[in-house]
């Protein structure tokens, strides 16, 4: 499956696996390079020795390309922006952002820049700023999220940029990845599903629940103060509805979150922690390898391009 993303990022297949704090982590990003896609290590809130480590253990693991997801609000981006520099990291992919005042220095170390965004304007205005592609996300996704979704997001990105689209946002499948094509993207981002893969270093507790979701179990936060989060039903969410009804200032809710996603990835609490997970959960009916995954989606995109075609 060749298309712009793979010769841009020279991956075999066009299949990006998701930047996610505290589960993106050196064995996830490793294991989706491995097996033909882009891996990325999420650095999140994480300091500059923290994902220093993951890099480095992330090319022990693989000779394939990876890229490192930034967060730019961290308080530690800036270090970080300069750390994929230092490691030689070929691939850079930004949220909660912009990566403007960092472009010149990756563009001038060789790095491949593709922030993840949920508007037309800001795909043109990262164009502008020598994005090398964007990452349309819609709002199907879990965790933080906008208000298009991918099926009208994508086709209006890929209208008025140059540089290739990838679609994100309720793609888990082979179906997703034909239909992301069809409305013009180049590549997928996939999050959720590779939560559910055996090399995620994710309690079994948030996997399974992620195996037992129905299609209506997720539920998003946040919305009375611009931070809408998709993740599923708990105690917590509906702790938080309630004080978002009754509102609560943005500093209590956030307050009332506070390490709640570790406590799910890392702990296994699915009843009070945060378990930021897509629309797609429902789609999920087992843990596989990466490769499986991967593997899986290629054969069935392929096999339904070819019915598809028949069609006319």
């Amino acid at each position: 499956m060749k298309t712009k993303i793979t010769e841009l990022l020279d991956i075999k297949y066009p299949i990006i696996q998701g930047g996610m704090a505290w589960v993106a982590e050196h064995n996830l990003a490793a294991a989706v390079s491995n097996a033909g896609g882009l891996g990325l290590i999420g650095a999140a809130n994480a300091p500059y020795e923290v994902v220093k480590d993951e890099i480095e253990k992330a090319k022990a693991a693989t000779d394939k390309p990876f890229g490192v997801n930034i967060m730019l609000l961290s308080p530690h981006a800036e270090s970080i922006a300069k750390l994929v520099v230092e490691e030689g990291v070929k691939v850079v992919t930004t949220g909660a952002g912009s990566p403007e005042k960092y472009m010149k220095m990756w563009k001038e170390a060789g790095i491949k820049v593709i922030p993840v965004l949920a508007s037309v304007a800001l795909a043109r205005r990262m164009e502008r700023a020598g994005a090398d592609a964007v990452v349309a996300e819609g709002c199907e996704s879990g965790g933080h999220i906008g208000e298009s979704t991918t099926m009208a997001l994508v086709p209006q990105i890929a209208d008025v940029v140059k540089i290739p689209v990838i679609a994100a946002g309720g793609i888990a499948d082979g179906r997703g990845l034909l239909a992301a094509l069809s409305l013009g993207a180049q590549a997928v981002q996939v999050g959720t599903r590779f939560v559910a893969s055996k090399e995620a270093v994710v309690h079994e507790a948030y996997k399974n629940r992620l195996i037992s979701a129905k299609d209506i179990d997720t539920v998003v936060t946040g919305r009375s103060h611009g931070h809408p989060v998709r993740c599923l039903r708990n105690n917590m969410t509906r702790e938080y509805a309630r004080l978002e009804s009754e509102g609560k200032s943005f500093e209590e809710l956030e307050y009332l979150t506070l390490g709640a996603l570790r406590k799910a990835v890392q702990e296994g609490d699915v009843v009070n922690g945060t378990v930021m997970a897509g629309q797609i959960s429902g789609m999920i009916a087992q843990v596989q390898t990466c490769s499986e995954i991967i593997e899986n989606m290629v054969a069935q995109a392929q096999k339904l391009a070819g019915s598809a075609m028949q069609w006319f």
